[in-house]
């Protein structure tokens, strides 16, 4: 749910605001309800007729920390309101025209836009009677990408751990993050992890071994790489970091991992797939977005993702393209939340297709690996990369495929079997995707959010990226 503030722009001439008050009032509550209908909350002010309330009313919204402020033309309206209003408007800012015949709604938005623009004011535009279905959803995609770009405002993302194995990728600069995102970041030694975990109840710690024991499609101990004593390690260094969580108060995260703690520790696969998921064995949490090998760029689309979905979101590694079938073998260490096995509220059906196998030899430490198959359907990937130093939103739509059981097992052989593994069809050729995308890591939410996509990168001044039908 975003929380959204509603300020209606009037006639400066006070015979012709009289005349237009009822008029712009029942507009208002047209797309107050409307918006309030599709979820939200709406926070509607004061009616702006003049100088004065142009900018007491937008202080006012700016007070109610709304996601997006929408300046609503149901009329001709005098565009300096709207330029006193945005002075005191520092979020999102959409534009909304009326196009009744009679009442010029549609004119008093176009001259407010162009004069935002002439001092180069970012702002979105929808037009047209919000009962339309698709006026509706043009503005619904602006509110999801309002919220979803707001929740990074002020928010902390802890990284555990420094750079990971060379990878230039996955460190970002924290002056650009504020700059651009407002996130700030907190720097954690793992060695806060590795700590913490003796502290925690041993109790805690078996009935947790116990549950993932009794409800997952198997726990496969080997007596070496993984044995009850090194799964018990991984569940204390899940508790280390819920702890670290609450006492830094982290938004989201990532953990170095390798290979320090996965060649002398254990491997933080556990840890990073129920952070992701909205349960564990405790009971429902809210999901906390964690990447591994303390992936800052993931970490961040990952959050952005979460923001427009609701949903879990997928970490992967672009690990092999099956040419035969056209299809990706999107798969990384544990990564990816048990949730996606059968994207289940109930986190039974989704563990029931997880299994727990030992860690391969590059992971020394040993422990579990998290294993499934994601379930079948369309999906929205993107990833933030950076070119030459500016920040852009790569995208594309696909479909995540499964296959009878024995062709699933052979293309999961083909690759590393004990990780997750995700069939990925996506809508681009293999020679672009290859040619131009800006990592080894991809993310991944359920369903079609191109749009809010395009609309976060207008919000941030990020360059959007299509690939394929997604260009």
């Amino acid at each position: 749910m975003a929380r959204i503030g509603l300020l209606s722009m009037s006639d400066g001439r006070d015979f012709v605001h009289q005349g237009i008050t009822e008029f712009i009032a029942q507009s208002s509550a047209t797309v107050a309800g409307a918006l309030r209908e599709a979820g939200h909350e709406v926070v509607v002010a004061e009616t702006v007729s003049t100088n004065a309330l142009a900018t007491s009313q937008a202080r006012w919204l700016a007070d109610q920390r709304v996601d997006l402020t929408v300046f609503h033309y149901a009329v001709w309206a005098f565009p300096h309101f709207t330029m006193l209003a945005a002075e005191a408007t520092s979020g999102p800012l959409l534009l909304l025209g009326g196009l009744d015949p009679v009442q010029p709604g549609m004119v008093g938005m176009l001259a407010a836009g162009g004069a935002l623009d002439q001092i180069g004011r970012r702002h979105t535009r929808a037009w047209g009677d919000i009962g339309d279905p698709a006026t509706l959803q043009r503005i619904l995609t602006q509110v999801r990408a309002a919220a979803a770009t707001q929740t990074l405002r002020g928010s902390t993302f802890g990284r555990i751990g420094g750079r990971p194995m060379g990878m230039y990728t996955a460190v970002a600069n924290t002056d650009q993050w504020m700059r651009t995102f407002g996130v700030d970041v907190e720097e954690i030694d793992q060695w806060e992890l590795v700590r913490r975990s003796d502290l925690v109840e041993a109790s805690r710690v078996g009935g947790a071994r116990e549950w993932l024991e009794k409800n997952a499609a198997g726990v496969h101990y080997d007596g070496k790489s993984l044995t009850p004593e090194t799964l018990e390690r991984q569940i204390r260094s899940y508790y280390a970091m819920r702890e670290l969580i609450d006492e830094w108060r982290l938004d989201f995260s990532g953990i170095k991992g390798q290979p320090e703690l996965t060649n002398h520790f254990a491997t933080m696969d556990i840890t990073e797939a129920f952070l992701n998921d909205p349960y564990d064995w405790d009971g429902p949490k809210p999901t906390h977005v964690t990447s591994t090998e303390s992936d800052m760029d993931a970490a961040l689309t990952m959050q952005l993702l979460k923001g427009l979905s609701g949903t879990p979101v997928l970490f992967a590694d672009v690990r092999h393209y099956h040419a035969d079938k056209d299809v990706w073998d999107l798969c990384n260490s544990g990564q990816h939340a048990t949730w996606f096995a059968a994207r289940s509220d109930d986190p039974l059906e989704n563990l029931a297709k997880t299994h727990f196998y030992p860690e391969v030899f590059f992971f020394p430490a040993g422990g579990a690996s998290v294993h499934h198959l994601a379930a079948p359907g369309a999906f929205t990937l993107a990833r933030l990369t950076r070119l030459d130093g500016r920040y852009r939103m790569q995208v594309m739509r696909g479909e995540f495929e499964n296959y009878d059981a024995a062709t699933n097992e052979a293309m999961m052989r083909m690759s590393t079997f004990e990780w997750p593994h995700a069939f990925a069809r996506l809508h681009v050729d293999a020679a672009e995707f290859l040619n131009r995308f800006g990592a080894n890591h991809i993310h991944a939410i359920p369903g079609e959010h191109v749009a809010e996509l395009r609309a976060v990168c207008e919000l941030l001044g990020v360059d959007y990226d299509g690939f394929g039908d997604a260009a």
